[in-house]
């Protein structure tokens, strides 16, 4: 199912993405999502494959496609396993997305080409214990000292908290509220005062690894700050637009592969001497879900569009994230009653959707975040 009409690059992508997967990614993803274990060798591998650095331009090593193609291997990857595509997404979008888009040339130059090819790993910090939706009022703190920043703090549901070589960091360098009183770091995996906390017990994705940052006295230098001082929130909420369209993607992926799965699973189940896709009851919704999908993809792969047109995305990729995410949750759990008993056992892939998807619908801003966002730029 494709909304839009796919270009060479993305039928490429999507088959390497399914030859990749069938190989690297389905034999395992059980047993990672049972042992929350967090197979960092696939990322390698797919940096090998140009989907670690997918946004990069070639000069710093990347793939050097647009935002098309980027929801295209998300997608792919989502409907195999949503914590491999989750990750993919955070790497690409968030820490890699936040230096494209910020840094210094001389910045760009160290850490893309690392990032790009699988090689380092990226962390991108701005929630807090306290402060999730309310970031403006985070409390991990960067005061200069010399040439140095220290950083104190804590940073909660930080994908690759733990594993990661590198983390752009949003702490506070002004007063609290105010949106130009944060700053942006790169912090480097082995810098002293700078650790990982609690890993996440999660009730999906759980191949991918979530955990706290803890910052204890860690000294920055200030060539590492990302752009001016105080611009770290202004950066953060841009890396985000371009965030929620990989969300809207990655909900896609995980819709589309739940349907899929019903849809074989409805024509090879029988009862009462015929499949069960013979009853209307059945039927319907197969039909609904995939109307939803096709909209869903529509929505997602526009915004990727005028993203790469270089328009502002606000509006758009709110919205593809808010009607993709909740189809997500919607089709899984029309999955997982299809399935019937079946469903709710980890036999089928079936519940592994429905709680993989729910997630999409928190991540990088909640649906009422998302609603308070459109409903911003339709008052405006």
């Amino acid at each position: 199912m494709e909304a839009t009409l796919a270009t060479e690059n993305q039928e490429m992508i999507a088959q390497m993405v399914r030859d990749f997967g069938q190989q690297h990614i389905k034999p395992h993803f059980m047993r990672w999502d049972e042992s929350q274990e967090f197979p960092r060798k696939v990322f390698r591998q797919l940096g090998e494959l140009g989907l670690m650095g997918v946004l990069v331009p070639e000069q710093y090593g990347g793939a050097g496609f647009g935002y098309q193609e980027y929801v295209t291997a998300i997608a792919e990857l989502s409907k195999l396993d949503g914590s491999i595509g989750l990750s993919m997404a955070a790497h690409n979008s968030l820490c890699t997305g936040h230096i494209l888009q910020h840094a210094s040339e001389a910045q760009k130059l160290c850490y893309l080409p690392r990032l790009a090819s699988g090689e380092w790993l990226g962390a991108w910090g701005l929630t807090e214990p306290n402060t999730g939706s309310d970031a403006g009022n985070m409390r991990t703190t960067a005061v200069r000292d010399g040439n140095d920043y220290v950083l104190n703090g804590a940073k909660n549901f930080i994908t690759h908290g733990k594993s990661g070589d590198v983390a752009v960091v949003i702490a506070r360098t002004g007063e609290v509220g105010d949106s130009h009183g944060m700053t942006a770091f790169i912090v480097e995996r082995g810098t002293p005062g700078f650790a990982a906390g609690r890993k996440v017990d999660k009730l999906g994705m759980r191949a991918s690894e979530t955990t706290e940052m803890i910052f204890t006295d860690c000294r920055v230098p200030a060539e590492n700050v990302i752009g001016e001082v105080g611009e770290g929130f202004v950066q953060s909420l841009k890396v985000l637009d371009g965030g929620r369209i990989s969300i809207a993607a990655l909900s896609l992926g995980i819709a589309q592969g739940a349907y899929e799965a019903a849809l074989q699973y409805s024509k090879e189940r029988q009862q009462f001497n015929q499949p069960i896709s013979k009853f209307q009851g059945i039927a319907f919704k197969l039909a609904d879900m995939a109307t939803e999908i096709e909209a869903s993809s529509l929505l997602t792969y526009r915004a990727a569009a005028l993203k790469d047109a270089g328009h502002s995305v606000n509006q758009e990729s709110a919205m593809a994230k808010l009607y993709a995410s909740e189809t997500a949750v919607r089709v899984a759990n029309e999955g997982v009653q299809i399935f019937g008993g079946y469903g709710y056992t980890k036999d089928y892939p079936a519940e592994k959707y429905y709680r993989d998807a729910k997630l999409c619908t928190i991540g990088e801003g909640t649906s009422e975040i998302q609603k308070l966002v459109i409903a911003r730029t339709l008052l405006k």
